[in-house]
């Protein structure tokens, strides 16, 4: 029966929720041989029945009477598949349906089957759909798959998986995105040198995805989106591939054959600096190679820890100061700054063993970054380690009382790093309780009342602290 345009008109304006009907397309089959005319494949007419049929499985969902809506959705799935994309959309609820509700394993197996069968017919029709395309179609697909077919082989699912991530990009469903990374650990898991590199550049894609989603201020799903991106996390962190020995065994030789590719080289240090591997020959190689290549703040921040792990302690000032300029110069993450300043601070302090500058250090890490009991810990050891006062100036049994005082100032630094960060509390406990021991005795004091009998005392030398005065206990 041919289809009536005021009944196509009557039903269309009777379904709000469906799309009415693509016009029939042609579509070209493979070249034939030349001596022949080239085969015209016509889609299936769209008749008054399909359009009725349609209607009636929709409604039949929508009010979940999946039984009702069985017969006119495999009719119209048969006779007219091209009719209206809610054939698939409402279709797969029918079959999950029906599948839950069959206990017949070869019924069962024919609709497993189906299920990926209506993706690809799907795809063949309403591929070029401008919202949902073939590769958001794929997506579907794979989802289906590792639900029907949970014992076999991931390989067709993440062939799907990836073809819909790349193809869908950032509008990428958070499923999908969270599901392809499951897929690709299943497999590294199956065979790690062979899916090492795979998987971890397929965490990457789909982390920096659901990121971008989560810190869209349009999407009224970003919450979902932080706890999917939260989820892929924690599969990369327990996969085993961010161990640092199993990240050197997968990019030692990609760092080697790329030591001229900015590009990947840059993808490495990424990775090795997000998983907190900062201290790997393969990560200095790759921000050495980088550096060379276009210097940035973090190549020169690589460069730095290499320099520092070598024992080129001026060396790795250096680049942590081109680091440091380098990341003002963007306007970078003041957090960052505080790091690189702090590491000099350190570096000062155990290996140059020069206080004051690390105290200089360590104090501009502050003005970065201002909640850092680290770096109140850092200046408390500088002062408990310096001996303002000499032989030379005063009789040795004074300058000996008088270096004392340092420790009210070091223990002044660990009370005040407790106050600005309670995750340093332990460690500020400690070192109040071991160096406040070594404070003046009452009898020490009361020998020097000109400079300890006050409340307060300013200790000398490049110190300059003025503290409360207190004996030990």
């Amino acid at each position: 029966m041919k289809v009536n345009s005021l009944l196509i008109m009557a039903i269309c304006a009777a379904m709000p929720a469906l799309a009415c009907a693509k016009k029939p397309k042609k579509v070209e089959a493979a070249p034939a041989p030349a001596e022949q005319p080239a085969a015209v494949e016509e889609e299936p007419a769209i008749t008054e029945d399909c359009l009725i049929n349609v209607s009636l499985f929709n409604e039949s969902v929508k009010n979940k009477q999946f039984a009702d809506a069985y017969g006119p959705w495999w009719e119209v799935y048969n006779t007219c598949p091209n009719a209206n994309k809610v054939i698939y959309t409402q279709g797969s609820k029918i079959i999950d349906w029906k599948y839950a509700n069959t206990t017949d394993p070869q019924e069962k197996e024919r609709l497993r089957q189906l299920i990926l069968e209506m993706s690809d017919k799907r795809i063949k029709y309403f591929g070029d759909d401008p919202k949902y395309p073939t590769a958001y179609i794929l997506g579907q697909k794979a989802l289906d798959y590792c639900q029907y077919f949970p014992d076999s082989s991931m390989e067709p699912a993440y062939g799907w998986l990836k073809q819909s991530v790349e193809g869908m990009g950032v509008k990428s469903q958070m499923q999908v995105l969270a599901k392809f990374v499951d897929v690709s650990y299943s497999l590294f898991k199956s065979d790690n040198n062979k899916y090492g590199e795979q998987f971890i550049a397929d965490y990457e894609l789909a982390s920096e995805l659901l990121a971008q989603q989560a810190a869209d201020p349009t999407n009224k799903n970003a919450k979902y989106a932080a706890q999917q991106k939260d989820y892929v996390d924690n599969v990369f962190a327990v996969s085993g591939a961010a161990d640092c020995s199993k990240l050197d065994e997968i990019y030692a030789q990609v760092v080697t054959d790329n030591a001229n590719n900015l590009d990947m080289l840059g993808k490495v240090i990424a990775l090795y600096k997000r998983v907190k591997c900062t201290e790997s020959d393969v990560y200095f190689a790759a921000c050495e190679n980088s550096h060379r290549l276009q210097p940035t703040e973090e190549s020169a921040a690589g460069c730095a820890r290499m320099s520092a792990k070598k024992g080129d302690y001026r060396a790795a000032i250096n680049y942590y100061e081109e680091a440091i300029q380098r990341a003002q110069e963007l306007d970078a993450n003041d957090e960052d700054i505080a790091d690189y300043q702090y590491n000099i601070a350190l570096i000062c302090y155990s290996n140059l063993k020069n206080y004051q500058q690390a105290r200089a250090y360590a104090r501009q890490s502050l003005n970065s970054k201002e909640d850092q009991g680290r770096c109140y810990i850092l200046i408390g050891l500088c002062y408990a380690g310096s001996q303002p006062y000499s032989s030379a100036d005063y009789p040795a049994a004074k300058a000996a009382i008088l270096n004392k005082t340092v420790y009210w100032a070091a223990v002044d630094k660990f009370v005040q790093a407790k106050r600005v960060d309670s995750a340093c509390a332990e460690d500020a406990d400690k070192l109040i309780a071991a160096y406040s021991k070594y404070f003046p005795t009452k009898e020490e004091m009361f020998d020097l009342p000109n400079e300890l009998g006050g409340a307060t005392f300013t200790v000398g030398g490049w110190i300059g602290e003025t503290t409360a005065c207190r004996a030990a206990r």
